[in-house]
C-alpha cells in the first residue's frame, strides 16, 4: 500500500525533489507537500480513509489536528470514523485551542497530522489535550519521515508511509545541497 501511495504522491506532484527547509529547521532533499495531494477530494477521502482504518482499533470520542496541514486529514479521518474533528492553531508562535472548541475531562482523542519529521506540532497538540484533562489514545499521520529518531508520544503512533528521508542541520549541509537555493514550502 505504501508504494501505491508514494506513486500517488509522485503522480500528483506532491513529492518534491530539491533543497527544502522543513518546519523543524532541518534541511532535506525531498519534501512531501500533502496539500497538493489532498486538494483532490476523492484522493483525500481515499488516503485519509486508509489512515482511519489503521486508527479504528483505538478508542476515541474525537479527532484533533494541528492547523494547517492536519485540518484536511483530521476532517476526513473524523468523518470516516464518525467522530467530531477539532483543531489547534498558531497564535503568537505556539499552538492554542480557539474558536470555542472544547476538550472535556477524560475525552479520548486521536491526534492526526499530514507529515511528521520530529513531531513537534503533534507533541504540542498532545500537550494541549492532556493539559485540559483529555486522553490521547493514538497518533496517526500520512507520512512518518522521522526515521530512526521516532518521536515518543506516549501512545501508539501509526502512519501510512514510513520513509527514512535524510535530513541535515543548516550548519552541516552536504556540498551539493548547499549549492542549491533552499525553499521553504511548508505552512507557517
Amino acid at each position: 500500500m505504501s508504494e501505491d501511495l508514494l506513486t500517488l504522491f509522485r503522480k500528483t506532484g506532491a513529492l518534491l525533489d530539491g533543497h527544502f527547509v522543513l518546519r523543524s529547521g532541518l534541511h532535506s532533499r525531498q519534501y512531501f507537500q500533502c496539500a497538493i495531494l489532498l486538494q483532490y477530494t476523492d484522493i483525500a477521502a481515499q488516503v485519509c480513509g486508509q489512515l482511519a482504518d489503521k486508527l479504528r482499533r483505538f478508542d476515541c470520542d474525537s479527532v484533533i489536528s494541528p492547523a494547517r496541514g492536519g485540518i484536511i486529514v483530521g476532517q476526513e479521518v473524523g468523518r470516516s470514523l464518525g467522530k467530531r474533528h477539532i483543531f489547534v492553531e498558531k497564535e503568537e508562535g505556539k499552538l492554542v485551542l480557539r474558536r470555542g472548541f472544547q476538550i472535556l475531562a477524560d475525552e479520548k482523542f486521536i491526534v492526526v497530522e499530514d507529515v511528521v519529521t520530529r513531531g513537534g506540532r503533534v507533541q504540542e497538540t498532545i500537550d494541549i489535550v492532556r493539559n485540559r484533562g483529555g486522553i490521547v489514545s493514538a497518533v496517526g499521520v500520512i507520512v512518518d519521515r522521522s526515521g530512526e529518531s521516532k518521536p515518543g508520544f506516549g501512545c501508539p503512533f501509526v502512519s501510512l508511509i514510513e520513509m527514512n528521508v535524510e535530513t541535515f542541520p543548516a550548519d552541516n549541509l552536504p556540498p551539493e545541497l548547499a549549492k542549491i537555493p533552499a525553499a521553504k514550502p511548508g505552512s507557517k
